[in-house]
């Protein structure tokens, strides 16, 4: 049976082209590498042709593109053969919508309110202008409705399988209200001609049964359904019939009467960029085919877990991510529930189960606690390792060349705060509608509040949006606590300051709301469920407004560095000092032991190893910016100019230089192609020049064609070959960068996980691109030729990535023999000293007697020769102080200090076994 806490994970992207079968012949891979756990992407039933598996449609079912049930069996039995665990990442929060394939989401459209599935979905009913019922807005259409409608883009049909009626826009199935379907026969009748018939009375009189509102109702439609596909030659004349509706160029009273029955609906169709502005049902950030799912009721809750509880008691599941948890109503009363399933669920219930939840922390911000709950996946953890290795030194001169290039200030506060405004103004615009009018008919239900106007109220809710500086806060309904208290006043304090109207207590009435102070025993009346549904939608909207203005906006505007331009991270950062990196680990080994470490994941901007490539910058910031300016000057002739149009921009190319040192590979010859996508995906992110919504398509062919023309060897030899020599220092700094990472990684408080094919080298660019197929076959094939490492021989031959591969099989091994050590085992910094004792982190696990000492180095310029000759270990003059261990391999030395130059004989980074020789508490 595999460690209730693993000892490493490895993530796994299923997809049609990567099945269970797939990765099950995968597994004995990951056995000998010394992964313990298969960490898995969503494989419950997705979008067909879903390259993520996200878009769930039916959680109650195993995605079939993967393989199935019987798929799934199969990968369970090798697991299990191999003595592996499985974590599943698991979608709680939302569904994909749409299309044809989500049964929930097509009950609703066709029942309303109605629907036993509504309540599973967030759905302002009442939110549609100029329409006498409630609906929900599908903006599906690509061009404008009335456009789609007289192209006859829009077509009914009938379904004689089922007997029913459903409107389509392509593969959009939307299926129509069955208390419509009595219209619907009488026209088709009436249009085939076929009243006297006898098929024709039979379809007639079925429908005269059913008269009065709302009828057929939803008891009653299955026994109509049935009855009409049993009709003889219904179908056929049916078909004829339905002409009536065949909407299309000269064809106006048929498109009317298509128009007429569509907006006698639960939906109402649109145009696709209305979602930005009319949606009324809660998405997943601004994708409109994923819908947010309300788990907070309890049905919806024990419907969507269903499949989970079955799998953890069966005992084939053995953890769980939780992705996006900000998006949940009540994360706190979403765990609750979750523990009590798996308790539920399993066996032995004092065992533990292992739950990891995605959770971006801002600026010190503390993870709070939730019941049963592990850790995070470990963004914040990746941007720890990368600013102990960067050089902070150097970040300052960086700070310079941004400014000069951009000419605007490296502060990333107000780059933020308009991001934020552009998110406001065009993506998120819907949702914050649903807000700002439940506020204002908040304040409109008592005299004392109704003079606040809705302008006004969105004015100030808008400045609280801009100036809050984390994803949410976690009230209950039972209100705030003492930190999410003092956060809200925080907030409200600084958007008052940024407030030019009379304020006239419109501050106070918005804490007061935010709070649920409004609806305390002895205020004013006010409706104590809007107030409660406004405070806990706010949080809601919060993590998706940071989200898409700092991760997908601001990310692609502020380029200082872009190595610190990572998922949990902070752009403007300064570098952290090993005391202040051995305080963090201490603290995370007394409260989080056991939450992922993560170096790269599928969400991450690059591969981690372009990553520790671009980390090496701040150590030249001087060699850097000469060359910018040198290449500025090169590539200034292919650059494409339009009038003011200069394409690329001046900040979006100093962006560029960086990620082509990060992704730069000899001979790839994807590899401008690879660059063209990551450059039109960072464009459209940042928004400036083109966008998603807008694309300038002038602009992104200019980009393509700057870049096509750059890497072209026949007219910028002389640019590509400083590259290229750049590159190559910048590759030895990052390779031992890289080193010092994954060793920090796997040795440091917490799980180490290792996303798909990052043993070797990993310089991917941001999905799609870090989701290409791996190579397992030569992975096995190197693996099996490191049983005994030879490290000189791996350095020498460093660029293939085989010491990279080696060494984390060492780790590994050596964290599965010391598994106590690091799974539960204290953390102690261990003094360094002498000249280079800044460039060194040291520290030691233990556990009772058993112990491991960990060395990584950092900042190699000054041992590396700039990055062009590999370290010698004479290099290093520096101390490690061990007294209270004794070091295997130097237990006869009889001092409690050793040199760097005798630890580091083969790699900048070393983890050795030890006996803590100390007290004991």
């Amino acid at each position: 049976m595999p460690a209730a806490i693993p000892i490493a994970t490895y993530r796994l992207q299923l997809s049609a082209d990567f099945k269970f079968d797939a990765a099950a012949a995968v597994v004995p891979y990951l056995r000998t590498l010394g992964i313990t756990h298969l960490y898995a992407s969503p494989f419950l039933k997705a979008r067909k042709g879903s390259t993520h598996g996200y878009d769930i449609t039916d959680h109650t079912q195993f995605n079939p593109e993967l393989g199935g049930e019987a798929g799934f069996e199969r990968l369970s039995a090798v697991l299990k053969k191999h003595d592996l665990g499985l974590i599943l990442d698991f979608v709680p929060n939302h569904v994909g919508v749409h299309f044809a394939d989500n049964p929930w989401w097509l009950d609703v459209l066709e029942w309303g309110q109605a629907s036993p599935h509504a309540v599973s979905f967030d759905i302002d009913w009442e939110l549609l202008p100029y329409r006498a019922r409630g609906g929900v807005l599908l903006p599906i259409i690509g061009s404008s409705y009335g456009q789609a409608l007289e192209q006859g883009e829009l077509e009914l049909r009938y379904d004689a399988g089922e007997g029913s009626f459903s409107a389509w826009y392509f593969e959009h199935r939307l299926p129509i209200a069955p208390e419509r379907y009595s219209d619907i026969l009488r026209t088709t009748i009436k249009e085939a001609g076929v009243e006297e018939s006898a098929t024709g009375k039979a379809i007639l009189e079925l429908a005269s049964r059913y008269q009065g509102p709302r009828r057929p109702n939803r008891k009653e439609a299955p026994a109509f359904k049935a009855e009409l596909k049993a009709i003889a030659e219904g179908a056929e004349i049916i078909a004829r019939g339905i002409d009536a509706y065949r909407a299309g160029p000269d064809r106006p009273r048929q498109t009317l009467a298509l128009h007429h029955l569509l907006e006698r609906q639960h939906y109402k169709l649109g145009h696709w960029r209305l979602a930005s502005s009319d949606i009324n049902y809660r998405r997943f950030f601004d994708v409109n085919s994923l819908a947010g799912l309300r788990v907070e009721d309890a049905d919806t809750f024990e419907a969507t877990h269903r499949l989970v509880k079955r799998l953890i008691g069966e005992g084939k599941l053995q953890g769980l991510r939780l992705d996006h948890i900000d998006g949940l109503r009540d994360p706190a009363q979403y765990f609750q529930r979750l523990r009590r399933l798996i308790r539920g669920a399993q066996e032995d219930d004092t065992r533990p189960f292992y739950v990891v939840i995605e959770k971006i922390l801002g600026a010190d911000e503390k993870l709070r606690t939730f019941s049963g709950v592990h850790g995070t996946t470990g963004y914040e953890w990746m941007n720890t390792i990368t600013q102990v290795l960067v050089e902070g030194n150097g970040l300052e001169p960086l700070d310079e060349i941004f400014r000069q290039i951009s000419s605007q200030s490296p502060k990333l506060e107000p780059i933020l705060k308009e991001a934020k405004r552009r998110v406001l103004e065009t993506l998120l615009t819907s949702e914050f509608t649903v807000l700002t009018r439940l506020l204002a008919r908040i304040a409109s239900g008592h005299y004392s509040t109704r003079d606040y106007s809705a302008d006004s109220l969105r004015q100030a809710l808008e400045l609280y949006v801009l100036h809050f500086p984390v994803y949410r806060t976690y009230l209950t309904s039972s209100g705030p606590t003492v930190h999410d208290r003092t956060l809200i006043s925080q907030t409200i304090e600084k958007a008052r300051a940024d407030w030019f109207a009379a304020d006239e207590g419109i501050f106070d009435f918005l804490r007061d709301t935010l709070t649920m102070d409004l609806i305390k025993p002895g205020r004013a009346a006010h409706s104590a469920p809007r107030v409660c549904r406004f405070a806990l939608k706010v949080q809601q909207f919060t993590g998706p407004m940071m989200a898409k203005s700092l991760e997908d906006t601001t990310f692609y505007r502020y380029h200082r560095l872009l190595a610190l331009n990572e998922v949990g991270g902070d752009p403007s950062a300064k570098a952290l000092s090993v005391d202040a990196f051995h305080r963090a680990m201490r603290t995370r080994a007394r409260e989080w032991p056991h939450g992922m470490t993560a170096t790269a994941t599928h969400d991450t901007k690059r591969g981690e190893d372009a990553r520790a490539r671009i980390m090496a910058l701040s150590e030249i910031p001087g060699e850097w910016s000469s060359a910018v300016g040198r290449w500025k000057l090169l590539n200034a002739p292919h650059l494409v100019i339009d009038g003011e149009m200069r394409a690329p921009s001046a900040t979006f190319e100093y962006m560029l230089y960086q990620a082509l040192l990060g992704a730069w590979q000899a001979g790839d010859d994807s590899f401008l192609e690879r660059m063209q996508a990551y450059a039109l995906k960072a464009a459209r992110e940042g928004k400036e020049e083109t966008s998603w919504l807008n694309p300038h398509e002038a602009y992104e062919n200019g980009v393509n064609t700057f870049l096509a023309r750059i890497l072209d060897r026949s007219i910028s030899a002389e640019f590509l070959s400083s590259l290229e020599t750049l590159a190559q220092r910048l590759s030895l700094l990052g390779a031992l960068n890289s080193l010092s990472q994954v060793t920090l990684k796997v040795t440091m408080p917490g799980v180490p996980d290792f996303y798909q094919g990052t043993e070797l080298w990993d310089f991917s660019l941001v999905d799609p691109d870090n989701r290409r197929p791996v190579d397992f076959g030569e992975r096995t094939r190197v693996l099996a030729s490191l049983e005994t490492p030879d490290w000189d021989r791996l350095v020498q031959d460093w660029p293939s990535g085989h010491l990279k591969l080696a060494w984390t099989r060492h780790l590994l091994k050596l964290r599965t023999e010391l598994s106590d050590v690091f799974t539960s085992g204290d953390y102690q910094p261990l003094e360094v000293s002498g000249p280079h004792r800044d460039h060194v982190i040291a520290f030691a696990r233990h556990n009772r007697r058993d112990a491991a000492i960990v060395v990584a180095t950092r900042r190699f310029e000054a041992f590396s020769d700039g990055g062009r000759a590999w370290p010698r270990p004479e290099s290093y003059d520096a101390s490690l102080n061990i007294m209270g261990y004794t070091v295997e391999g130097f237990a006869d030395t009889g001092s409690s200090k050793l040199g760097l130059s005798d630890l580091l004989r083969h790699l900048p980074v070393l983890v050795v076994k030890a006996s803590y020789d100390g007290g004991l508490s």
